[in-house]
């Protein structure tokens, strides 16, 4: 294992380096060192060689052939000074001038033409080799070469810049992909692999024509399609940058950062990557102003997975902080290495629906605390842990109206909840689902049109579009979370991680991790109880995934009987073992003959008799002695009898680790308690208020916590 920089910073520096090697030839070294000057000072000869040669011959050649004359040499130098005047104005007209260097380089090369012709005109008359002319020729043609060579330099980029003007560089594409009518200026290089400047539309066009031409562009300059973005000024409608990646310092990969200390507060920022300038990609969703829920998204192959593995096990070496992960699709195979980090780790389907059915209680716990505590959302100060529901292919796990009014409810109460999936269509995510997520990190998808379920309009717009499938593992495009808004379209790629790494710190960090408060464990009830994984912390090191459970506390109001010992069904006789299939077909085919029967019975035709008044319910004082059909109903028991024997069927399905069950499951425990079905639901709607089940539907229901104290 490569031996890593314990610090976050070690994210920032590129991978990419280049080393350039000076050879040592035939000449040794000085003979090379003499070549390299030369080769460099050569560009910058011309303007001297003019300076040296072109005013003295020009200068000794109107003088042979028109100084010797007095007639001759006027008529020459006027027409020499007209010419040195029309000359100086084509050359002003003509020079392009769009920019502020442009302007510049107008300027110099009019006064370069108009001192020419005027040292010309007199060198006409009065011989180029005299006094004060050879003076003038030599200061100020060494003046002319010197100002060409500085403009040569800062031309040539030493400053940072580029080609700014329109009539050269970018200008030269306009005609080519459609920018007639757009202005580039104030053009620089980053020097790390980026280029921005600034766009400007002249009368007729507008930004958003500037952005639907980004592919041509790319396509001109041959880079990547995400690599040319135009992101519109928000105060300018005519204005907008350009941003070009002329460079990839990514393409070897960006090497995990590693948390810089054990037992950070949730609010301290996570680096997950880097920037394509190097610079290092880093969220904040639990600091930012709005807790914002995140949607992770791309296709297989993309980089998610290593993206959630970093977030993950950054989180995973914090205090007071829980994380729920649920993944029925890989199981254990994403973040199997670190699943002790995890205080839940759900991979059946019938777990996950149990945990979403339970937040909103949990959901509503917490607000009443951080109500308590006079906060308004989460912050470090509660003493709640902040929480992450992580949800793989959420949409396979519950209904969108339940998944959309957990994520509009978990904001304000520290639950941070993320949604990854390969595709947020409207099929696998409703909008209102959808638009909760407001944070994103959009990584490769096939068709460029998905990344608009995923990415925000202005980010699409403006060119950034993770187009490329799986080709580009882990690069992406994220907003949200704290992130600057102007770095919402500039390329990211995720961290690349090793098990062994990632194992060995969830391990180190279980001495910082908080277990979940008691106030959400309690809302969660059964369902947390019963988990099948439970991670390790600094109050349970080395946990066994499988601990015994253990049952909820009792309502005061469900207590068992005084004196009576529970038992485990009410209506089961034997107590070494449950009811056969066929046993258990036989007592419902009974119970329903009975109810047949009893249906049959026709209405009192003697409303006015003595009996009139019994109830069916009621014991007969007198049975025929002649018929043959009875029924030996024992005892009735009381009302208190009866709720204890259906607390006592609640709690063999607990003890079952069976939460969910339906009315008819009932029936045998409403027999033996010698009621019917309006006792029962009068009683099920009255354990719903109490808060030991929870009605999900018609005729469905979920058990919060025992009714009974464990045996």
């Amino acid at each position: 294992m490569a031996r890593r920089k314990n610090t976050a910073a070690a994210a920032a520096a590129p991978v990419n380096t280049s080393t350039d090697i000076v050879p040592v030839g035939k000449g040794g070294f000085f003979g090379h060192l003499v070549g390299h000057v030369v080769g460099k000072a050569l560009p910058y000869t011309p303007p001297w060689i003019g300076a040296a040669t072109l005013p003295p011959l020009a200068g000794w050649a109107t003088n042979t052939m028109w100084g010797a004359d007095p007639m001759s040499t006027g008529l020459a130098s006027a027409g020499l000074a007209v010419g040195g005047v029309v000359l100086s104005a084509v050359t002003w007209k003509t020079t392009p001038a769009a920019t502020k260097f442009g302007a510049f380089r107008r300027a110099q090369a009019t006064a370069s033409v108009a001192a020419g012709m005027g040292w010309l005109t007199c060198a006409t008359a009065a011989g180029p080799f005299g006094h004060p002319l050879v003076d003038l020729w030599l200061i100020g043609g060494g003046l002319f070469a010197a100002s060409w060579n500085l403009r040569q330099i800062l031309r040539n980029g030493a400053s940072g810049d580029v080609a700014e003007e329109t009539g050269g560089g970018l200008g030269a594409l306009a005609e080519a992909i459609g920018w007639e009518k757009v202005k580039v200026k104030d053009a620089k290089g980053s020097g790390k692999g980026t280029v921005k400047a600034e766009v400007e539309v002249t009368a007729g066009g507008t930004v958003p024509d500037v952005q639907a031409t980004t592919a041509k562009l790319a396509a001109a300059l041959h880079v990547p399609p995400s690599g040319v973005v135009v992101k519109p000024d928000p105060e300018n409608g005519a204005r907008g940058t350009l941003s070009l990646r002329v460079a990839d310092l990514l393409k070897d990969g960006v090497p995990f950062a590693v948390p810089t200390a054990l037992g950070l507060l949730p609010t301290d920022e996570i680096p997950v990557g880097l920037y394509a300038d190097g610079e290092v990609w880093a969220i904040n969703p639990f600091d930012a102003d709005i807790l914002q829920h995140l949607l992770v998204m791309g296709v297989t192959g993309a980089g998610k997975s290593e993206f959630a593995r970093t977030v993950l096990t950054h989180l995973m070496c914090r205090r007071q902080m829980s994380i729920f992960l649920v993944d029925v699709a890989k199981g254990r195979q994403t973040v199997g290495h670190i699943k002790d980090g995890l205080d839940w780790f759900i991979t059946e389907t019938a777990e996950a629906k149990r945990l979403l059915k339970a937040l909103p209680g949990a959901i509503t716990a917490r607000g009443n605390v951080l109500a308590d505590e006079g906060l308004d959302q989460w912050t470090p100060a509660s003493s709640l842990n902040a929480m992450v529901v992580w949800l793989e292919e959420a949409a396979d796990l519950a209904d969108f109206d339940e998944l959309n009014k957990i994520a509009r409810a978990a904001r304000s109460v520290g639950i941070w909840l993320v949604v990854s999936l390969q595709r947020a269509t409207w099929t696998n995510m409703s909008v209102d689902v959808r638009t909760n997520l407001q944070a994103t990190a959009c990584f490769g998808v096939d068709d460029p049109g998905d990344a608009g379920f995923c990415l925000p309009d202005s980010v699409t717009g403006a060119g950034a579009v993770p187009a490329w499938g799986s080709d580009r593992p882990g690069y992406a495009f994220s907003t949200g979370m704290g992130i600057p808004q102007e770095r919402w379209t500039t390329e990211v790629r995720s961290a690349l991680t090793e098990r062994e790494l990632l194992a060995a710190l969830v391990q180190a960090a279980a001495a910082v991790r908080d277990p979940l408060d008691d106030t959400t464990a309690q809302a969660l009830g059964q369902a947390y109880a019963q988990r099948s994984h439970r991670g390790t912390n600094r109050t349970t090191p080395g946990v066994a995934a499988a601990a015994p459970v253990a049952s909820a506390a009792a309502p005061a109001a469900l207590s068992a009987i005084p004196g009576q010992p529970p038992v485990r069904s009410a209506y089961v006789l034997e107590d070494d073992t449950d009811m056969s299939e066929i046993e258990e077909a036989a007592a419902m085919e009974l119970q329903e003959a009975r109810e047949e029967i009893l249906g049959a019975i026709p209405g009192d035709p003697e409303p006015d008799a003595d009996y009139a008044h019994l109830r069916l319910e009621d014991d007969v004082p007198d049975v025929d002695a002649d018929s043959e059909l009875t029924f030996e109903d024992g005892e009735r028991p009381s009302t208190e009898e009866a709720r204890h024997i259906l607390c006592v069927e609640l709690d063999g399905f607990v003890q079952q680790g069976r939460l969910e069950f339906e009315p008819a499951d009932l029936i045998p425990a409403t027999v033996a308690a010698g009621r019917k079905r309006p006792w029962l639901q009068g009683e099920l709607k009255r354990l719903a208020e109490m808060g030991v089940i929870r009605r999900d539907g018609h005729g469905e229901y979920t058990i919060l916590a025992s009714p009974l104290q464990p045996a």
